[in-house]
């Protein structure tokens, strides 16, 4: 989040509260008792913010998450490819020997 997002955000639940304290007032309530009002009404989108905020965390959809998880997808993709192109412009005695190689390897590590 941006600086100008932060900056937009508090000014937007600025205007709700303001918003919510009208809307109150109007509706006939006593000045306090609508400044509270739209207090808990704030108070209650910053909680279900945080209980949302929270839910992500828990079931792993974080942004950061997500972007990581296409990260190495992609970056699979491309080395897959890479290792297709090249394995594809050997010849078969350089296959042959790769596989032999791959198989001395197996072998040893049992």
């Amino acid at each position: 989040m941006t600086k100008a997002n932060v900056i937009q955000l508090g000014l937007a639940l600025f205007f709700v509260g303001v918003i919510g304290y009208v809307a109150f007032a109007s509706f006939g309530l006593e000045t306090s008792k609508a400044g509270i009002a739209s207090e808990a009404v704030l108070i209650s989108l910053v909680v279900a913010w945080v209980l949302s905020y929270f839910f992500r965390v828990v079931s792993g959809n974080m942004t950061f998450m997500e972007q990581r998880k296409r990260y190495i997808k992609k970056y699979q993709q491309i080395t897959d490819n890479e290792l297709k192109e090249k394995f594809d412009s050997m010849t078969n005695e350089e296959k042959l020997r790769l596989f032999e190689e791959l198989d001395n390897e197996n072998s040893n590590n049992k």
